[in-house]
């Protein structure tokens, strides 16, 4: 079957893009499954603080990544020569940083729970175990290397058969009854399940990890480049997460439960625009070194498709979202079909925000990437601040919905990226889209 163009979007390339999208659909499949198993084994509240830890330990972790994932790609595209000196460089890089952030996580969570006369040992242990599965998280450098290629299969392959060994193990988890801690302890394994599964495909593909090098000079170019990046990313957690931990410390850890479910299904989909960007963009990238006015179209084309998926989709859940809550979770979840309901709407601003931030990477703008993401930050913890105290969780909702779209079109206060902000809404408004359908029933 033929997939319908949108606006000139070519089919074919649709489908050679996504010949392993089906793959990575049916692996996040099974994780929400299994996360909506935990949440209903662990309750509310420890389904909260389970949460909590995860949310505090990806802000401070965000710092980790040094903003190298993306540029990494980059810069193998630009010198594929210097790729074993680009993927050395960045993976000692990663590794270091870890070391220090693991230890410091559960530090910087110890100081505030004495600020705020709190005990709770046992979560401190859930979160030094959530912190310690970071430090795998330096081997994602391959994954950047595979997108690089457009090689994801093998990414996707190792992502998928970690995931039913980690679902086995989780379930096992739940059939004995174990407590809380153990599932953030599934959570080291996870990464180091990852990590090797990654450096067994490098190694396949007759790739070696011991001829990576480390070159200083390559590292402070790396930072010096991608430092805005680094910022970036901590901003972008920080928007993401910050509702939890705001609704943990404003209305208790069973909001923070209730809220952290409905999260899970309305974000269970954001995997689909990464998948179309990183796919996609080395060839829109290729366009525009060799015509740009083709590279124009490509991104219209991008955005206009990511709100053909995303807008449907949201109308959908947001209808049946009680409904959704009911069958997924039970009545102890009861309030989470509303905050779903609001929330579902977000996916279609993080849709067009990952093409319009794959762009800023593209053109160099990494500047305008943070000043973006910072906006969105701010105003999501602003919100967050006057919201969650009156609504709880449906604040919170409200926030991160408000949140997205402000971050996604703050692109039009800045001049260089006007025109990207005005193709954006073009797309939301379905301008594009309509003047397709209008020209075909004409049989123009």
């Amino acid at each position: 079957m033929r997939i319908p163009s949108i606006s000139g979007f070519d089919p074919e390339a649709f489908q050679k893009y996504f010949k392993n999208t089906g793959w990575l659909m049916l692996g996040k499949i099974l994780s929400l499954v299994v996360g909506i198993f935990i949440a209903k084994f662990l309750g509310p509240s420890n389904f909260g603080d389970l949460n909590f830890a995860i949310a505090f330990t990806a802000i401070i972790a965000a710092v980790g990544t040094l903003g190298l994932d993306s540029f990494i790609i980059r810069e193998v595209l630009d010198q594929p020569g210097k790729r074993d000196e680009i993927l050395g460089t960045a993976f000692w890089m990663r590794v270091t940083i870890s070391i220090i952030l693991v230890p410091a996580s559960v530090l910087i969570y110890i100081f505030f729970r004495s600020l705020a006369d709190q005990q709770g040992t046992e979560l401190t242990l859930i979160i030094a175990f959530c912190a310690s599965a970071l430090f795998f998280k330096a081997f994602n450098i391959i994954d950047s290397y595979f997108q690089s290629q457009v090689r994801s299969k093998f990414v996707v392959l190792v992502q998928n058969i970690c995931l039913i060994i980690s679902s086995f193990i989780k379930i096992s988890f739940v059939l004995l009854k174990l407590p809380l801690v153990y599932f953030a302890f599934a959570l080291v394994i996870d990464g180091l399940m990852l990590a090797i599964g990654l450096v067994i495909i490098y190694h396949r593909e007759n790739l070696h990890i011991r001829n990576w090098v480390f070159n200083s000079s390559r590292a402070k170019y790396l930072l010096s480049q991608s430092w805005p990046l680094i910022l970036s990313a901590v901003m972008v957690t920080l928007y993401m997460q910050i509702d939890i931990l705001m609704l943990k410390y404003f209305t208790g850890s069973t909001e923070a439960g209730i809220y952290s479910a409905a999260a899970r299904i309305s974000e269970a989909w954001y995997f689909i625009p990464i998948a179309i960007v990183t796919s996609v963009f080395p060839a829109i990238i290729h366009a525009r070194k060799t015509d740009p006015k083709r590279y124009q179209k490509r991104l219209q084309n991008l955005y206009d498709l990511l709100v053909a998926i995303s807008l449907p989709v949201a109308l959908i859940v947001s209808l049946g979202a009680g409904t959704f809550i009911q069958l997924l979770y039970g009545e102890q979840f009861e309030g989470a079909g509303d905050m779903l309901s609001i929330h579902i709407w977000s996916g279609i601003f993080v849709f067009l925000g990952s093409a319009s931030g794959q762009y800023l990477l593209a053109e160099g703008y990494t500047k305008i990437s943070f000043y973006r993401t910072a906006i969105g930050a701010a105003a999501n913890i602003l919100l967050n601040l006057w919201l969650i105290p009156l609504y709880g969780g449906v604040g919170a909702s409200i926030a991160t919905l408000i949140a997205y779209f402000v971050t996604t079109f703050s692109i039009l206060l800045f001049s260089k990226t006007r025109g990207q902000g005005v193709m954006v809404l073009k797309s939301l408004l379905l301008i594009n889209l309509f003047s397709v359908v209008s020209a075909r029933l004409k049989g123009e």
